[in-house]
């Protein structure tokens, strides 16, 4: 057995094993798997360490260590374990920390230096005084090897480390560390080993301090010049640390409280654009907002605050946002307001680059994020903006910005909304696609203003409808001009989010029903995708149970003109759905208020004739589309039925039987399923099932699939499914 003190065995499994260590992509992980590693031997180990070794030291390469993980690998390299001296190596080389570098770091290596049997090995110990050279400049406490001066100052005799060593106190040497038994010391060492180019070196160092002390022809020789050892690792570790201050940055940039000036060197172009915060002429009694560094002295101050000079900063400063939002100011907004209109007036005159537009969007949409708000001044801005916007340039930030539009007035969003269409659709699927999810992104926060508001009376509720209304076109356009499963759902995204919105128990009262299109609801639903076609119908469901409780007691309203109109149609399509998935009518009219799927007559019989020459006995264009027939929903009955029949054949303790069934059943059902079906396979000895009860299963077992919308609709509008449900 190795002793700890070994590090003639290497990191590699025995031949014994088919078993890898699964290696984490976290670095706290991979050190979790190294230290476990350490305690054991190289040849009693189950799986490869080395593995975990080059991805931690591709971890530390990429990001560096945090301060913990740094602590952690510091006590795995500068203790003894059964670590490979390879494997402790390429952790050194790469020990890059990302911030700071604490003292007890520091003092752990400096520690591990010098002879015992519990030391780390001459060699990794030159390594590790190597890496302290480097990360001298990013010490958060250089003193600290001030104070260990004598412990590396009297290890000079070990020649192994005496290069590394000799670097690391040319750094560190002060005039107070010059003491004449020290410069004894170094004469005679120099002297032993013939001129050590390294202790040359350190003694100039010395005679700096004292050249009247420091004589002698000893420090003419050649002298170690104590240049960086890897410029190419220094400029790694700036880049790593400047990565991991630009992640503290922006993560305390939305809750700072202080002024945050590190935002405008992120801003680059834009910085030249928006000024950062700065107050001139302060009074003597006056706080400005440069002085508040906390969330306490930010409220205990907050009537004293100065505005700052530039208030139009608050599109990107984070404190500054705050004081506005806490002590709002309407001269601060005006004066905002007119910094814009004067930025848009140059950009108009020929004074400035229209490239100035899109420099303010970012600042802008980073405010929007901020806040979770538009004000008035930043919609004005944006209605100039889209008059002069291309369409397409940052057009994920434009769209997300004014989605936080707030809710206002249909006819004060009319003009906005036209001068986005104008600026962006060009007849393409593409930019239709995007203007409608800007309009579910912003339904989706009038949404949230609406639960959030206390009172309904001051907001004007009636433009969710307007806007519903205003997308019905553009969504149905969508339908047809993208045919796509990707299409439908970001047209159901919309829907979904309308008659969440307008079904409300809060705004239902206040706001009229505004349903889709019919011909947008065939569409989807005899489109490709069952996922597309459930969500429908649960959207149809919300619908119908919002016109329940607006023709019920329980809203304190009536239904207007025009929903009486839409009620109508609304009757239409339903009872067409019903018909296909559950009726056995595909495309009947002459049920009250079916129209067919609209499907013109010529079209159906047509249709008609097709399935009866195919096969008259089984296709039957009434029932193409239920349960059993439709082509999305087909797999999903006969596998619901498969499942009953293994069960059974499981219950019937097995054995054999007709069709292949156990002893629980002597005949499978070959699909699809009929009511005639399903007799005729209980007389075979098949499966006992009622047409009802498979039916009702089949919506069961969508539901446990994941496609809940059709079970949600039938049992909302069927009677005799409401009546078993309610038993």
């Amino acid at each position: 057995m190795s002793s700890p003190g070994s590090h003639h065995d290497v990191d590699v499994d025995i031949p014994d094993a088919d078993h890898t260590l699964d290696v984490p992509d976290d670095l706290a992980a991979l050190i979790g798997n190294l230290e476990e590693a350490s305690q054991i031997p190289a040849k009693r180990r189950a799986a490869d360490i080395k593995p975990a070794v080059t991805a931690a030291a591709q971890a530390l390469y990429q990001n560096g260590a945090l301060p913990d993980e740094l602590a952690r690998l510091a006590d795995l390299l500068t203790l003894r374990s059964h670590l490979a001296q390879a494997s402790l190596a390429e952790l050194v080389r790469n020990l890059y920390p990302a911030a700071r570098v604490a003292d007890e770091v520091v003092l752990r290596f400096v520690g591990a230096l010098g002879h015992g049997q519990l030391k780390p090995t001459l060699p990794l110990q030159a390594l590790c005084l190597r890496w302290l050279v480097m990360v001298y400049p990013v010490l958060e406490n250089p003193a600290v090897l001030s104070r260990a001066y004598s412990v590396l100052f009297n290890l000079l005799d070990t020649a192994a480390i005496r290069p590394q060593l000799c670097h690391l106190l040319a750094l560190v040497t002060r005039r107070k560390h010059v003491r004449p038994f020290r410069i004894q010391t170094l004469l005679n060492l120099a002297r032993q080993t013939g001129g050590d180019p390294n202790l040359t070196g350190l003694l100039r160092v010395f005679k700096n301090y004292y050249p009247e002390i420091v004589v002698g022809d000893i420090t003419k020789g050649r002298a170690a010049s104590f240049k960086h050892p890897d410029p190419a690792w220094a400029q790694r570790l700036d880049d790593i640390q400047r990565q991991h201050a630009q992640r503290q940055a922006d993560a305390a940039v939305r809750n700072g409280f202080s002024v945050n000036h590190g935002v405008y060197q992120r801003l680059r172009g834009v910085k030249a654009v928006v000024p950062s915060v700065r107050t001139m002429h302060a009074q003597e009694n006056s706080v400005t907002l440069e002085e508040i560094d906390s969330a306490d002295r930010l409220v205990a101050n907050l009537e004293k605050i100065e505005l700052p000079t530039q208030l139009v900063a608050v599109l990107a400063d984070p404190l500054l946002q705050k004081l506005l939002l806490l002590r709002p100011d309407a001269e601060a907004s005006s004066r905002i307001s007119h910094w814009l209109m004067a930025c848009l007036g140059d950009v108009a005159a020929g004074d400035a680059d229209a490239d100035i537009f899109l420099d303010m969007v970012d600042v802008i949409h980073e405010y929007a994020l901020a806040t979770k708000a538009l004000p008035p001044m930043l919609v004005t801005f944006f209605a100039q903006f889209l008059a002069v916007w291309d369409g397409s340039s940052k057009r994920d930030k434009v769209l997300e910005t004014l989605s936080f539009v707030p809710l206002m007035e249909f006819q004060e969003l009319h003009p906005l909304l036209r001068a986005l269409e104008r600026a962006m659709l060009d007849n393409t699927p593409l930019s239709q696609l995007s203007l409608l999810r800007f309009y579910t992104g912003l339904l989706g926060r009038w949404h949230a203003i609406v639960q959030a508001a206390p009172s309904l009376d001051p907001l004007p509720v009636r433009s969710v409808t307007h806007v519903v209304e205003y997308v019905h076109p553009l969504a149905l356009t969508v339908t047809q001009t993208a045919p796509t499963v990707g299409a439908y759902l970001d047209v159901l995204d919309f829907y979904e989010t309308a008659a969440s919105l307008c079904s409300g128990p809060k705004l239902l009262p206040a706001v009229d029903i505004s349903i889709p299109p019919p011909l947008l609801v065939y569409l989807v639903f005899f489109g490709p995708s069952l996922t597309a076609a459930s969500r429908l119908c649960g959207i149809l469901a919300t619908y119908k149970r919002a016109w329940e409780a607006v023709m019920s007691s329980a809203v304190p309203r009536q239904l207007s003109p025009r929903e009486r109109d839409q009620i109508n149609v609304f009757n239409g399509f339903l009872m067409d759905l019903c018909n296909c998935l559950w009726r056995g009518r595909a495309f009947a009219t002459s049920d009250a208020n079916a129209k067919g799927c609209l499907l013109p007559a010529p079209a159906r019989a047509a249709l008609e004739q097709y399935l009866t020459a195919r096969d008259p006995d089984v296709l039957s264009l009434a029932t193409a589309f239920d349960l059993s027939h439709s082509p999305l929903l087909c797999l999903r009955s006969i596998s619901h039925l498969r499942d009953l029949e293994d069960r059974a054949a499981e219950d019937g303790g097995g054995g054999g039987g007709g069709g292949g069934g156990g002893g629980g059943i002597r005949a499978r059902h070959a699909g699809p399923v009929t009511q005639v079906s399903l007799g005729r396979l209980a007389n075979r000895g098949g499966l006992k099932l009622s047409w009802q009860d498979y039916r009702a299963g089949v919506l069961t077992h969508l539901e446990a699939k994941g496609f809940p919308g059709i079970q949600e609709l039938m049992y909302n509008t069927m009677k005799n499914l409401m009546r078993a449900r309610q038993a």
